[in-house]
């Protein structure tokens, strides 16, 4: 019988401790004091529950020996990393649920163990109104985005720098958004730099959007992915990718940002606004006129891209964009923390005279 209980503990902790991490994220993520207050109950319940049973909270503890636990060491690698607060939330509820059904099972030799199997259904639907919850509050940050400094990182323009650093370097100089642009790499080695740009990212708090690359944003979780005239279709990218990641297009002229809302792309990218060697198959510079209807006519966040550096970013500013996308201006700066934030402040005071 002893083992039943040492069954028993390890699934009453199993479940208390998944409930209170999704408990923390409906409190402080999602602001509900409703969908966290009903966690909480379901948490004390269990508590109560374990201190009916037979014997008490004394024959549990009787029966525990975590030192001889077998199961600690049988962990998946996965288990030690969450990419985000969805993936974060449903693997706590399926600990929660399997320990429900665990505990409903070995029940049945000290009572009926009914209470548990009602337990687990509530948990089912308490996961999914979480689940959307989280999807509709990641949508929402789409709106958010800080397009002020949008910097693009391409190995061949780093000078050999390790593509992180220079990401980090950027960041820390005032960038708001990294994208990873690859067009030579391999996709093993693509998806492992997507890899080290998503944790460097999330830790600093920048959304990393992936350049043309849908099954690289999906496979490293990253906020969003640009495309061009010629990738996927945005109505086919948000099929695959789903309502809660940014999905920007490059246009080259008022129609083509016409269509891009149509199609219900996040952001554009205009440009090349001048001449840029960044691109081998950029198209023709499109200049500032471009720019100022566009800013006339198109309500979505936007940005200007190609050639914009020191020297002018602040008459593409004055256009009315809502930031610069940049590449060689940053990246291959000799100091590209000293370029960044000062292609940052400059945005900043010209938008103060505006």
């Amino acid at each position: 019988m002893f083992s039943i209980y040492r069954i028993a503990d390890a699934n009453f902790n199993r479940a208390r401790e998944g409930l209170r991490v999704v408990e923390e994220l409906a409190r402080f993520a999602l602001n509900d004091a409703f969908l966290a207050g009903k966690l909480k109950s379901i948490r004390h319940q269990l508590r109560l529950i374990q201190q009916e049973w037979p014997g008490g909270v004394e024959k549990f503890m009787s029966g525990r020996d975590s030192q001889t636990d077998v199961g600690f060491y049988s962990r998946a690698e996965k288990e030690f990393e969450r990419l985000n607060f969805l993936e974060l939330s449903l693997a706590n509820f399926k600990r929660a649920q399997e320990a429900m059904r665990v505990l409903e099972e070995y029940a049945k030799f000290i009572s009926t163990g009914s209470e548990f199997k009602k337990i687990r259904f509530e948990l089912y639907d308490l996961e999914k109104e979480m689940t959307l919850k989280l999807v509709e509050l990641k949508a929402n940050e789409l709106y958010n985005v800080d397009y002020t400094l949008y910097v693009i990182v391409q190995e061949k323009f780093t000078g050999g720098r390790d593509l992180v650093e220079v990401a980090e370097s950027a960041i820390a100089g005032g960038a708001t958004v990294i994208q990873l642009r690859d067009k030579e790499s391999s996709d093993s080695k693509l998806l492992e730099k997507g890899l080290e740009l998503r944790r460097l990212t999330r830790f600093k708090d920048i959304p990393l959007i992936i350049n043309d690359r849908v099954d690289i944003a999906l496979a490293v979780d990253a906020d969003g992915v640009h495309l061009g005239q010629d990738d996927l279709p945005v109505s086919t990218a948000r099929k695959l990718l789903g309502p809660g990641k940014i999905i920007g297009l490059s246009v080259f002229s008022l129609e083509q940002a016409r269509q891009a809302r149509r199609q219900g792309a996040d952001y554009i990218g205009v440009g090349p606004v001048f001449d840029t060697r960044t691109k081998e198959d950029a198209a023709r510079p499109v200049g500032l006129e471009l720019l100022r209807r566009v800013s006339r006519e198109i309500d979505l966040p936007w940005v200007a891209i190609g050639g914009i550096n020191m020297s002018n970013v602040s008459e593409v500013i004055e256009t009315g964009a809502k930031g610069v996308a940049v590449v060689s201006a940053v990246v291959s700066a000799p100091d590209v923390r000293a370029a960044a934030s000062y292609l940052r402040e400059e945005i900043i005071k010209t938008r103060s005279f505006q």
